[in-house]
């Protein structure tokens, strides 16, 4: 009987330039926590606190990107988070700082935009979308920012615009260094701000991980309106497990809004008023205006786990995102639904253990013909693929209880890595992409991809 080969060997990352990010070292992928990944199609993007690197794995005579951010050294400001945007045949690297700055580069490493989020460490930058279907009312494609105790959305039709624009200036050679100086002594920014969202979600203790969900209805005693609602959760060190309902309304009173114009302009008004009373001569250079910070939308507490002395450690999230398999400090593993906010699946005797979701082919009876060729979605059936490096395996269970379908070897110093999400993929006139799951072995560089097929 002929073994069994459930991983295929795609390309290596190996190259002098990884150097720089302790390459050579054993575990030197796994165990500096200042290390971080992100996998596209054919590019991975590592970065320590003050490097990026890209890489393509699919083509090692390709040229390797080093891009060092501007960062503060007053504020000892470092890279804390990174990940990718593709657009259709646009990809982007964007990256999160320890004083909330968002920085996005283009693979050539050209700086695209940078922007304030909340002066606060970023944790996480989650890219998602969903398509409407039976169990979606409504498509959206985000990328979600994770702050301590603090969640931010930018919606992608935002983002995407602004890429456009950006490229389509960049190869019609259509800047003018002149007018780009103008602006910026006027408005005191180089770049356009984008819209997002803010709320603040510490009312059961800082959050160490978190998400939007999904869309979620209303409270059943509120008046309807048209502004969405929706779901997020939030794993720390007080509470395992948070759930969150997020308005897009900042909720204010009527107080509030008064004060909300009446301060602001009467601010104004006395300024103006002690200028012309005490105009200073002084000729002082300009002082750079300081990032306005956005306030925060409303969030309501829905429910919490409080297990003490458990922590929630690492979060992933479903592509439908009706599905959170949470990591604790205890080696458990917990099956949220996210929907009904409770948990549907335990296990145990999971320590340090990192989790994915993935679709793997499922088995066809033998008495069905085949009608297509290609995998169509519902030839897939959701799976978790869960890496125990403890045990230097990778287990692979069925959703929702069904059974382990797949156990894997890995080696040690290995990581389990996603590509990222491809906006517009929720096209129905696009072929459907499987969620892929890859390991990234790091003492020999070696990057494989699980197979889907069980045979």
């Amino acid at each position: 009987m002929a073994k069994r080969i459930h991983l295929t060997e795609l390309g290596c990352i190996a190259c002098e330039e990884l150097s720089e990010l302790g390459a050579g070292k054993e575990g030197w992928l796994v165990n500096n926590p200042n290390l971080l990944c992100a996998l596209d199609s054919h590019s991975l993007a590592l970065a320590n606190r003050f490097l990026i690197l890209i890489v393509n794995w699919g083509d090692p005579d390709a040229p390797r990107v080093k891009i060092r951010p501007d960062l503060s050294p007053i504020e000892a400001e470092s890279i804390t988070a990174i990940e990718w945007l593709v657009f259709d045949d646009v990809r982007v690297v964007v990256a999160g700082t320890s004083c909330g700055y968002l920085l996005v580069y283009s693979v050539a490493g050209d700086l695209i935009h940078k922007q304030m989020v909340h002066p606060s460490r970023i944790l996480k930058i989650r890219v998602r979308g969903t398509k409407k279907d039976l169990m979606q009312e409504t498509s959206s494609e985000e990328i979600c920012i994770v702050l301590p105790g603090i969640i931010a959305r930018f919606d992608g039709s935002n983002i995407q615009s602004m890429l456009q624009k950006w490229f389509q200036e960049k190869n019609s050679n259509f800047w003018d260094q002149k007018n780009r100086k103008d602006d910026v002594e006027d408005s005191g920014s180089l770049y356009q701000r984008l819209p997002y969202q803010i709320w603040n979600v510490n009312k059961n203790g800082v959050c160490v991980d978190a998400t939007v969900t999904g869309v979620m209805p209303p409270p059943l005693l509120e008046l309807q309106s048209s502004q969405r609602y929706y779901c997020a959760v939030t794993i720390g060190e007080d509470a395992v497990i948070s759930a969150y309902r997020l308005s897009e309304d900042r909720g204010r009173s009527l107080v509030g809004a008064i004060l909300s114009k009446v301060v602001p302009a009467a601010a104004s008004t006395i300024a103006s008023f002690s200028k012309l009373i005490w105009r200073s001569n002084d000729q002082s250079p300009k002082r750079k205006p300081e990032a306005k910070t956005q306030s925060f939308a409303r969030a309501s507490s829905l429910t919490c786990i409080k297990d003490y002395p458990r922590k929630g450690e690492k979060l992933t999230l479903s592509p439908s995102g009706t599905l959170a398999a949470i990591t604790d400090s205890l080696g458990r593993i917990l099956l949220l639904d996210t929907q009904a906010l409770v948990v549907v699946r335990l296990w145990k005797g999971y320590r340090d253990a990192s989790c994915v979701f993935m679709e793997m082919l499922a088995k066809k009876d033998k008495g069905k013909s085949v009608i297509h060729t290609e995998p169509v979605k519902s030839d897939y059936c959701l799976c978790l693929a869960i890496h125990a490096p403890r045990k230097g395996i990778i287990e692979v269970w069925q959703m929702r209880t069904g059974p382990r379908l797949l156990t894997i070897q890995c080696a040690k110093g290995s990581k389990l890595l996603q590509p990222a999400y491809r906006f517009g993929s929720n096209s129905s006139s696009s072929p459907y992409i499987p969620l892929e799951v890859f390991l990234l072995n790091g003492d020999s560089g070696q990057v494989s991809m699980l197979n889907r097929s069980l045979s």
